[in-house]
């Protein structure tokens, strides 16, 4: 899904929510959930999109309407160590749209 896409489905109600999926590196992905379903944002070629950052994403997104919006990071220290075997949990911090804090 590209941007103005995303905005539309956004100005209508469509979006359930945002996550906003921190990648090593310091790269950001935004996953957008639409009945139920994750969609990651494309640019006009089609490759996601990669955020530089949280204030990155705000910029972005700063002409929708208030949605929940989630800092999304996977539990690494699981992955390198190889600690659980059963289902990752990743943590999902709920962040603003509008601020910093």
């Amino acid at each position: 899904m590209n941007l103005p896409q995303f905005l539309l489905h956004a100005q209508h109600g469509q979006v359930e929510e945002l996550n906003l999926i921190s990648i090593e590196g310091g790269i950001y992905l935004l996953e957008i959930r639409l009945d139920g379903q994750p969609k990651l944002l494309r640019d006009e070629r089609g490759q996601t999109l990669r955020l530089r950052s949280v204030e990155h994403a705000r910029d972005l997104l700063q002409e929708l309407p208030p949605l929940p919006f989630h800092l999304v990071h996977a539990v690494v220290h699981e992955e390198m160590c190889g600690f659980a075997a059963g289902p990752q949990q990743r943590l999902r911090v709920p962040i603003s749209l509008a601020c910093q804090w």
